[in-house]
């Protein structure tokens, strides 16, 4: 599916996606990957929810995101306990949702302004 969405400051957007991959502004991806509004596109170690660990969460973490977005795959998978209250417990807040989800609502939430960050597990 392609998306299109024009915002002002928003550097990274997503433009489509399909089984496993995503596109970030006409750039193809196939391994997971960390995508903010306004820094460059960050490949990220982990490959599925089983992998993740607290220690996954350092480079999201980094850049100060009011939102964290994790993007499970094809479906829906929520990670340990521990990460999410680890995240919970910085006053972050985290949807977990399947990848094509995360696409449409970062696009949603950078458009906005907001310190949205997307983390993909492909």
């Amino acid at each position: 599916m392609k998306l299109n969405l024009a915002a002002a400051g928003v550097r990274n957007l997503f433009t489509a996606y399909g089984e496993g991959y995503v596109v970030v502004n006409r750039t193809r991806h196939e391994a997971s990957l960390i995508v903010l509004p306004d820094a460059p596109v960050e490949p990220w170690s982990p490959r599925s929810v089983e992998d993740l660990t607290e220690a996954h969460l350092t480079p999201i973490l980094a850049h100060a995101p009011e939102i964290i977005l994790l993007g499970t795959g094809a479906k829906l998978q929520f990670p340990a306990r521990e990460i999410r209250v680890a995240l919970a417990n910085l006053g972050i807040g985290v949807e977990i949702m399947d990848t094509f989800a995360v696409c449409r609502t970062y696009n949603i939430l950078a458009g906005e302004g907001r310190k949205v960050t997307a983390a993909l597990l492909l």
